[in-house]
């Protein structure tokens, strides 16, 4: 197993309540909503979905204050 591979497996992300910056990379919205993230990238593409991500340079950047309406969770 490559050690690219092991730190993928290991990565884990902070509850959503506690998350202090300001917008999260897709893998992190993937990991808050419970969806997959091709699913968000394809909502990116045709600006369709609950959320609408901030693009910078190829990378999609999601809201967190977004995040945490959708799931209903205060900040």
């Amino acid at each position: 197993m490559s050690q690219k591979t092991k730190s993928k497996e290991l990565q884990q992300f902070i509850p959503i309540e506690l998350e202090s910056r300001p917008t999260v990379l897709t893998d992190a919205c993937s990991f808050y909503l419970r969806i997959a993230q091709q699913t968000l990238r394809i909502y990116a593409c045709k600006e369709s979905g609950p959320l609408r991500p901030i693009r910078v340079g190829s990378r999609l950047h999601w809201k967190t204050e977004d995040i945490r309406k959708l799931l209903g969770v205060a900040a």
